[in-house]
């Protein structure tokens, strides 16, 4: 069982963090240094004085930076995807779930709430110079809300009872019933609507990648369970 998940998690995994390099390097990057040419003062976006230069560089295709990009956004998900698949595994073999690509495509869908859109109401993606309160509070605010909002999805999808949901939408909210970790002040280079830009694309890129995770490790494990010539739940 252990080598099944593996097998379907690391494929999953490896084939999403693919994706997810791809389209944070097409629509992700782009505003990103962007921001960064803000955050080094060679471009100003406030007042008489603003600079704007009629074609800036933004950076190419740098083998080293966006290799470890590549490398590292796999790695990542390949993470994501033994979780998922583990958690599959445990709904198909307590015969709560039929797991399918097309199934899957709901585990990808409950995993970017958990991971990417939960924490995101209350701390969204940031661009470099942007006002951000203290790193360790907002490590804790971010895992506390991604445990709280992962276990309410599965009450959400698993839950038999008016008790199950009811917890489920006190979990959702609690996080930001708490708030997160916020700066003193708003100030900073990097124009809001840059940064807007950025939170929309990376949440977008976000849901795309998970789906893609979510439908692949959905069908990997189907295939394994069959071939080994487990059946599942109608």
């Amino acid at each position: 069982m252990l080598a099944r998940i593996l097998t379907s998690a690391v494929i999953a995994g490896f084939a999403a963090g693919l994706v997810a390099a791809t389209l944070q390097l097409v629509f992700v990057q782009p505003v990103l240094l962007h921001a960064e040419l803000y955050e080094a003062g060679e471009l100003l976006h406030f007042g008489s004085d603003s600079v704007v230069p009629v074609e800036q560089d933004l950076g190419g295709f740098n083998l080293m930076r966006d290799g470890l990009s590549v490398l590292f956004s796999a790695l990542v998900y390949v993470g994501y995807a033994l979780i998922v698949t583990a958690a599959m595994a445990v709904a198909a073999e307590r015969g709560v779930a039929r797991i399918t690509g097309r199934t899957g495509i709901l585990w990808g869908i409950a995993g970017w709430v958990a991971v990417q859109f939960g924490p995101a109401i209350g701390l969204p993606p940031e661009l470099p110079g942007v006002a951000a309160a203290d790193l360790a509070a907002r490590r804790a605010w971010w895992a506390g809300t991604v445990v709280s909002t992962g276990t309410a999805c599965a009450l959400l999808g698993f839950g038999r009872s008016w008790m199950a949901w009811g917890a489920a939408i006190v979990l959702f909210l609690l996080p930001h019933v708490i708030g997160a970790p916020q700066p003193e002040v708003y100030t900073g280079p990097t124009p809001p609507e840059l940064a807007g830009e950025f939170a929309a694309r990376a949440l977008g890129v976000g849901l795309a990648v998970w789906v893609c995770l979510g439908a692949l490790a959905g069908h990997l494990w189907s295939r394994e369970m069959r071939e080994a010539g487990i059946s599942q739940p109608a």
